[in-house]
Order: structure tokens, then sequence, then C-alpha cells
């Protein structure tokens, strides 16, 4: 799998969600209590999506039986959320450089 995100992982203190269709979606049975958590609970779907991929792409080129079709909307899922994080920790990124420039 994907090992340049193991401390992701180890930052979500090991939360499993399953069923992420787009770029961190919801789940309802999961509550978020601050931002932290809310960022460690993106990070997790992040990572499920970016797995799953790669585990779609691992079973085609192992000539499973997997549609093309399919590893194509699952590697574009994975770019799409890849894409959402990223922005998210360059706001995230801005606005700590921001506060960082106040006068106290």
């Amino acid at each position: 799998m994907i090992s340049g995100l193991g401390a992701l992982d180890a930052l979500s203190g090991g939360m499993r969600l399953g069923g992420a269709t787009g770029p961190l979606a919801a789940q309802p049975s999961v509550q978020a209590s601050d931002f932290a958590s809310a960022v460690a609970e993106a990070a997790n779907r992040t990572i499920h999506t970016l797995g799953q991929a790669e585990s779609v792409s691992m079973t085609a080129l192992e000539g499973g039986n997997v549609q093309a079709r399919e590893v194509v909307d699952a590697v574009m899922s994975a770019e799409q959320t890849l894409q959402a994080a990223i922005s998210i920790r360059d706001k995230i990124v801005t606005a700590y450089l921001e506060i960082s420039r106040m006068a106290i």
C-alpha cells in the first residue's frame, strides 16, 4: 500500500472509515468534536480513498476481474480527494502564516 502516508494514519488514531465515495465524503456515523478530530478524520478518509484506488489498480494489473472503467473511476476519485486534501493543507498553512505575522 502507500507507505508515505503512514504518519497520517498514525495521527488519525487508527480510525477506519469505509465507503468514502467522493473527496472527503461526509460519514453520518462519525461526529468530529474539534478541529483536530475533523482534520484527522479527513486525513483518514483520504488515505482510505487512495488505498482503495491503489488496490483496484493493482488488481487490474495482476489480471483480476476489474473493468477499465472501475480503475479509471477509482484513480480519478483518488486524484480529486488528494487535490482537496492539498487545498485544505494550503489553507491551513496560509492561516498559520497570517496568525504568526500578527502583532501582539
